[in-house]
C-alpha cells in the first residue's frame, strides 16, 4: 500500500512539473506561431478600447503591477505582470483560458498570437 501512495505521489510530482512554464517560455510559443513581440504594440493594445466598452486596462489598470477589482463584479485581480506576481503565465492552459475570455469581451473574439506575444512582452517589462 505504501508502495502505491509513494508511485502516485511521485507520479504526479513528476508530471505536474512537466507542466510548468516560465512566462518566457509561453512568450516564445506564442512568438513561434506569430512573430516577434513588440513591446509598444502590448501597451497600446493593453490600453485601447477595441471597438467594444472595455480595454485590458479597465480591470487590470495600467500599470498592472499591483492588485485590481473587476468593474463589473468587483472580484479581487492579482496583479497582471509576472515581475509582480511570479506565478502569473506559469500554466499554458490557464494563460490561454484567460486570454480567450478577456479577449472575447475586450474584441469580441479571440486574440491572435502576435496579439498575446504584444501583451504578454509588455507585461514582462512592467515592474
Amino acid at each position: 500500500m505504501q508502495m502505491r501512495v509513494l508511485i502516485l505521489v511521485l507520479s504526479l510530482t513528476c508530471c505536474g512539473a512537466a507542466h510548468a512554464i516560465t512566462p518566457q517560455d509561453l512568450l516564445k510559443t506564442y512568438e513561434s506561431k506569430s512573430g516577434k513581440a513588440s513591446v509598444s504594440k502590448g501597451e497600446q493594445f493593453f490600453n485601447t478600447k477595441h471597438g467594444k466598452e472595455w480595454s485590458c486596462a479597465s480591470c487590470h489598470e495600467n500599470p498592472p503591477n499591483h492588485e485590481t477589482k473587476h468593474i463589473v463584479t468587483g472580484k479581487v485581480i492579482k496583479p497582471l505582470s509576472p515581475n509582480a506576481d511570479p506565478t502569473r503565465f506559469t500554466d499554458e492552459a490557464k494563460a490561454d483560458k484567460w486570454f480567450k475570455r478577456n479577449c472575447n469581451d475586450v474584441l469580441g473574439r479571440e486574440c491572435t498570437a502576435q496579439e498575446k506575444a504584444d501583451v504578454l512582452v509588455w507585461l514582462l517589462s512592467v515592474k
